[in-house]
């Protein structure tokens, strides 16, 4: 099998938007509309490469997985369930690790480059 290098500037293999307040019980504020262009996924779809954007709001934050962000323009925050809060804008990068419990908070339309490894639920 032939590997090549994963341009995540380029055209994405997938493009999906998405609504969440139609995720039944993840929306606390706003109506945030999602745009996610895949560009790699292991043959288990596990390991995904890609492309986010989303538009302001808040809500609940995935579990199960451990996840990478680059972002790469606008503004927004992670609130833990404890209160504790981090801010992210053009430029910041982290790593959200399996078990974080809290809220993805966007104050200004924000575009990250992201790369998920799902973890089997408990």
């Amino acid at each position: 099998m032939t590997r090549h290098i994963i341009d995540l500037n380029a055209d994405a293999k997938t493009v999906q938007t998405r609504r969440l307040a139609d995720e039944e019980g993840r929306v606390l504020e706003g109506d945030p509309e999602q745009k996610i262009a895949l560009h790699y996924s292991d043959g288990s779809g596990r390991l995904r490469v890609g492309q986010w954007i989303s538009t302001p709001g808040k809500w609940r934050a995935f579990t199960n997985r451990d996840e990478y962000c680059y972002i790469l323009s606008g503004r927004c925050a992670l609130i833990h369930e404890d209160g504790t809060r981090r801010e992210f804008t053009a430029g910041s990068s982290f790593l959200i690790p399996d078990g974080f419990r809290g809220y993805w908070e966007v104050m200004e339309t924000t575009e990250k480059h992201f790369v998920i490894l799902t973890r089997d639920e408990d």
